[in-house]
């Protein structure tokens, strides 16, 4: 068993993907009309273009928008992606106006750090040694 799709819910699927293709460099698989504005809408890790996808699923349920509130409120990541170093990183995204609410903390073995994705979503980002 693989994993090979995950998803994140978001309020608004072009600045998401805006987001999560221009800003942290991932690249469109999937772009799919599903009826509606909503698409069947993909991103996937330059590295590993035929590997896990996240799809950027829009947060029309009402149950999708009490659970990413509640989770954004209480400061808990939605989703978290692997980087090479998270300092690094940081000095990155922060120079392209990304909002971090948690900078580069030691988290016993791993390097984290929390951003904002725009979107409703916390997102961690972590380098294991």
């Amino acid at each position: 068993m693989r994993i090979n799709m995950t998803s994140v819910f978001v309020d608004d699927q072009a600045k998401a993907l805006s987001f999560y293709a221009d800003t942290l460099g991932f690249v469109k698989k999937h772009d799919v009309p599903v009826g509606g504005e909503a698409r069947w809408l993909t991103v996937v890790s330059p590295e590993n273009p035929e590997g896990t996808e996240l799809l950027l699923e829009p947060d029309m349920h009402p149950a999708a928008k009490a659970y990413k509130t509640a989770l954004f409120a209480d400061g808990i990541p939605a989703v978290q992606f692997a980087v090479d170093d998270v300092k690094a990183e940081f000095e990155r995204l922060s120079a392209l106006g990304v909002r971090f609410t948690v900078d580069p903390m030691e988290a016993g073995p791993v390097w984290v750090a929390v951003l904002d994705d725009t979107c409703g979503n916390l997102v961690q980002i972590a380098t294991q040694p």
